[in-house]
C-alpha cells in the first residue's frame, strides 16, 4: 500500500548554480574512466585488459576477486590508454581514449513480453556479466549487491534532495519505456515490494507516475528526504541479518535497455552546476567522463574546486579528472583555503548556517541562494552535544551516540544504535553542522567496516 510521509526534521542547503533544464553545447569528452574507489567494499580488483587494447562499450575489463561473477565493464569503445596504479600497485583507475562512433558488445535481446517469463537465475545472471549489476547496491553496509543474496524488498528514489541536485524527470525524459522494462526485471529478483518514492512536493514525473509493478510513496520534507536509507527507515527498516537492494533510476534505465535492445549504454545525462560555473546547465555524455570540457572556460574564476557529485557527499577531482559512476552531477566552487578575518565572528548576513548565532540574519529568509566556498571555518576539536544532530537526521536513531560508539570500537552499541541503517550520505548533514568539524562520514564508514569485516 502507498504511503505519504512527510519529514521535518532535516535542512536545504540552498546555493547559487542550480543548473537549468536545458542542454549544454560543451564539447565531447576525448577520454573515460572506471574508478574501483567508486565501488565502496571492492576489496581485489582485477584488471582483464593491458594498455593498448580496444575494447567495445560493454567489454569486461574488470572484476572483485571477492565477488567474481559480477563483470565491470567499459562505459564506450575505443583504446585502453593507461592502467593507472598507486601505492603498492593499488589500482586507481583505468582509462579510456573514445571512438568518435561508440560500437557496443553484443548481448540477449528480450522483447516486452519475453520478460514477463524471465526467471530470477537468468535475469542476474544476464545483469552481471553485462556489467550493469553494479548499480544495484546492499543495505546494510551501502556495498555492491551480491547475487547470491535474496533481498526482503527493493528500493528506488525517485528524486534527489541534496544541494543543486539534478531534476531526474529531466535527466530521464523520454526512457519511459527503458524504465518499465528495469522495473519488470527487478521484480524478478525479489519476492518482496518494489517501492518507488517520489517528491510528494512537486509533481511526479510522468516516467514515474506511469510505473506498473511499483509500490509509489510520496515524501516530502527538507534534505535528506531524498536519500533511499531515510525513505527505507520509514518503510520498512532493516534489522540485524536482513539485506534490501537499492538502485538510481538511471540504473534502473540502463538495466531496460540492455535487456531490449541487447547493449551496455553508458550514455547518460548529467547537470553542470555551481555558483562558479558561467553556464550552470545540462549535458549529455558517458559514465566516467573526462570533466575537463566541462569546466575549461566554463568557470567565473580560476581559484575554485570541482566536485564530481554534490557539495555534501561528492569527491574531490582535478579539472580533469573523471566524473563518478554514481554521479549525475558536477559542482564548481570556489576554494576556501585564504584566511579570513574574524572567521566565524565576523557580523554578516551572507553566510549560510544551520546555527542561528553563526548564520546572523540569514535564517530571516529561507529562500535565499547563497555562495559557498570550501572552507571549514575551523578544525576539529572535542566532540561538542549541541543536539543538531538529531535535529537534522529524520531517522530514529541516535547519531552522536553512535558515532561515539563507533569511536570506542563498541560492537554492541553499534548494532544497538542503528548501524545497518545508515551510510555516508544518511549523516552527511551532521559533518555540515557539526561544530566540532568531525569528518563524521569517515568515521561512520570505519564503524561500517568494522561491523561487516569483525
Amino acid at each position: 500500500m502507498s504511503k505519504t510521509i512527510k519529514l521535518k526534521k532535516g535542512f536545504d542547503i540552498k546555493l547559487v548554480g542550480k543548473a537549468e533544464k536545458q542542454l549544454g553545447d560543451f564539447k565531447s569528452a576525448k577520454t573515460f574512466a572506471l574508478k574501483p574507489t567508486d565501488f565502496i567494499g571492492m576489496q581485489r580488483p582485477k584488471v582483464t585488459v593491458s594498455e593498448g587494447d580496444t575494447v567495445k562499450a560493454g567489454t569486461p575489463i574488470m572484476f572483485d576477486k571477492a565477488l567474481d561473477s559480477v563483470q565491470y565493464v567499459a562505459p564506450v569503445s575505443g583504446e585502453i590508454v593507461e592502467v593507472k596504479r598507486g601505492d603498492r600497485r593499488k589500482l586507481l583507475e583505468i582509462k579510456i581514449l573514445a571512438d568518435s562512433q561508440i560500437s557496443y558488445e553484443n548481448f540477449d535481446k528480450f522483447s516486452q513480453d519475453s520478460l514477463q517469463s524471465l526467471n530470477r537465475e537468468d535475469a542476474i545472471t544476464h545483469m552481471c556479466k553485462s556489467g550493469v549489476w553494479p548499480q544495484l547496491i546492499q543495505r546494510p553496509y551501502g556495498i555492491i549487491a551480491n547475487p547470491e543474496d535474496t533481498p526482503k524488498a527493493i528500493f528506488i528514489s525517485g528524486f534527489d534532495s541534496h544541494p543543486l541536485a539534478p531534476d531526474y524527470g529531466f535527466l530521464l525524459e523520454g526512457e519511459d519505456v527503458y524504465f518499465q522494462a528495469g522495473i519488470d526485471v527487478l521484480s524478478k529478483l525479489s519476492s518482496g515490494k518494489l517501492h518507488l518514492n517520489v517528491d510528494g512536493s512537486v509533481q511526479t514525473p510522468s516516467i514515474f507516475a506511469n510505473a506498473k509493478g511499483v509500490v509509489l510513496n510520496k515524501f516530502s520534507g527538507p534534505h535528506p528526504s531524498g536519500n533511499v536509507g531515510v525513505q527505507i527507515h520509514h518503510l520498512d527498516p532493516i534489522n540485524k541479518g536482513e539485506v534490501v537492494w537499492t538502485i538510481n533510476p538511471y540504473g534502473v534505465v540502463q538495466i531496460g535497455k540492455l535487456f531490449l535492445e541487447g547493449k551496455y549504454d553508458a550514455s547518460k545525462r548529467i547537470a553542470v552546476t555551481g555558483s562558479e560555473a558561467k553556464k550552470a546547465v545540462y549535458t549529455e555524455t558517458y559514465m566516467g567522463a573526462c570533466v575537463d570540457t566541462l569546466v575549461e572556460g566554463n568557470t567565473k574564476q580560476d581559484h575554485i574546486r570541482v566536485v564530481s557529485g554534490n557539495v555534501l557527499t561528492g569527491e574531490r577531482i582535478n579539472r580533469d579528472g573523471y566524473l563518478g559512476y554514481f554521479h549525475h552531477q558536477i559542482t564548481i566552487l570556489p576554494e576556501g583555503d585564504q584566511y579570513e578575518f574574524l572567521g566565524w565572528m565576523k557580523p554578516t548576513a551572507s553566510r549560510l548556517s544551520y546555527h542561528r548565532a553563526l548564520g546572523l540574519l540569514s535564517f530571516l529568509n529561507p529562500k535565499k541562494e547563497f555562495v559557498l566556498d570550501t572552507n571549514t571555518n575551523g578544525e576539529e576539536r572535542a566532540f561538542v552535544q549541541t543536539g543538531v544532530f538529531e535535529d537534522v537526521t529524520p531517522m530514529d536513531i541516535l547519531p552522536v551516540y553512535l558515532l561515539k560508539a563507533i569511536l570506542a570500537e563498541d560492537f554492541d552499541e553499534m548494532e544497538e544504535l542503528g548501524i545497518y541503517e545508515v551510510i555516508e550520505e544518511d549523516l552527511a548533514l551532521c559533518e555540515f553542522v557539526d561544530v566540532s568539524k568531525h569528518p563524521v562520514q569517515e568515521i561512520l564508514r570505519k564503524g561500517i567496516d568494522l561491523i561487516q569485516y569483525s
